[in-house]
């Protein structure tokens, strides 16, 4: 068995240096690697690198960003009808001096507001702010206060639902603002998507104010693709905040795997129809041991950092495939001979056994 595994991985290993050695005379397929790294595209624009960065242009929104929006001014369109639990904002002049008004009062489930002690209650609920200043100021010249000035506005509203939170961008590219509908704001900067915010909630507001923030950047994003060397490539979606770097990217993977090389490059999406490769070839040791950031390029969104298999990695993972299936089917067939033999052994021993009891009992 050891002398057949031997000579399968001989003609193997021999196999591959004639490959190469004939690779090596001119007769070579096109290997996609080694032409993109041998011979990078002329670049018309200079690459942004760690001392030379560039400022990404403006940022613009996409699924699945989420959205950070503080609604800054929140009054209903009028004309408002004050309802059960709405807070008001009354002021009042020429009261009595230990029992000012001036506070915010709750309009309680009977529909009035208790104005204190001395000044008891008034209904205002289905009333306008206007016709409950009206009705304030009657109820106070009733009961003895002359001429007194009244002073109402709404500072909360009970049945308007908070706008204010976080806000996923949906596939559609639209924000769900609830009760108020959806807006889209795909595509759009962020001063466009404040604006087209403010715009909707007029529907519902009297001249809303909103602030607008990007929580989460999710949709730009670079890709880190390392290769396994037979077993399998790795691929890891990292967002783009706007400085990273190769050095950067290779950190967030945690370095480089034991099946790596230091063949590495950065692949820059190139729009269609151009019909080239976009390739950055990286040289690691210089980024590393020697600190050049010639080569250590600003990843943009859209970009594929590759990391190559280092080839004996590679090699010895191929002929592992190759030769597990030929050393299980020859464990298998070896497993059945041993059967066989043992089988054979038990049944001479019972024949043996059995010849045995027929001598002494007799037949």
């Amino acid at each position: 068995m050891k002398e057949a595994r031997i000579s399968i991985g001989t003609i193997l290993i021999s196999t591959w240096a004639l490959a190469t050695v004939v690779g090596l005379g001119g007769c070579r397929a096109i290997d996609f690697k080694g032409q993109a790294i041998e011979a990078p595209l002329p670049a018309t624009v200079e690459p942004p690198r760690e001392l030379s960065m560039v400022s990404l242009p403006t940022y613009r929104l996409e699924p699945p960003d989420v959205l950070q929006i503080e609604m800054l001014k929140m009054v209903p369109l009028p004309p408002y009808r004050i309802q059960q639990y709405d807070v008001l904002q009354i002021q009042a002049a020429g009261t009595l001096i230990d029992q000012p008004i001036f506070n915010l009062f709750l309009v309680e489930a009977e529909g009035t507001v208790n104005l204190g002690p001395a000044y008891g209650t008034v209904r205002v609920a289905g009333m306008s702010v206007d016709e409950a200043t009206r009705v304030i100021t009657r109820h106070l010249e009733e009961i003895g206060l002359a001429a007194p000035e009244v002073s109402v506005q709404l500072a909360q509203a009970s049945g308007t639902q908070p706008v204010t939170g976080q806000y996923l961008i949906g596939p559609d590219g639209t924000v769900n603002l609830k009760k108020y509908g959806s807006v889209h704001v795909a595509g759009k900067t962020i001063p466009e998507a404040q604006l087209a915010l403010k715009q909707h909630l007029a529907q519902f507001f009297d001249s809303p104010e909103i602030s607008l923030e990007v929580l989460a950047y999710n949709s730009k994003v670079y890709y880190v693709i390392t290769e396994g060397a037979g077993l399998g490539d790795s691929i890891v979606r990292m967002p783009v905040t706007g400085n990273e770097t190769v050095l950067d990217a290779i950190s967030n993977v945690g370095g480089l795997s034991q099946v790596s090389s230091k063949k590495i490059w950065v692949a820059r999406p190139a729009p269609g129809g151009v019909g080239c490769d976009q390739i950055l070839p990286v040289d690691y040791q210089a980024i590393t041991r020697g600190g050049l950031a010639a080569t250590n390029y600003q990843l943009l969104p859209g970009d594929r950092l590759f990391v190559s298999e280092d080839s004996t990695a590679a090699l010895n993972n191929w002929i592992a495939k190759v030769l597990n299936p030929i050393e299980r089917l020859a464990g298998v067939t070896s497993l059945g001979a041993s059967t066989a033999r043992n089988l054979q052994t038990l049944g001479r021993n019972f024949n043996l056994v059995r010849g045995r009891t027929s001598l002494i009992f007799g037949p």
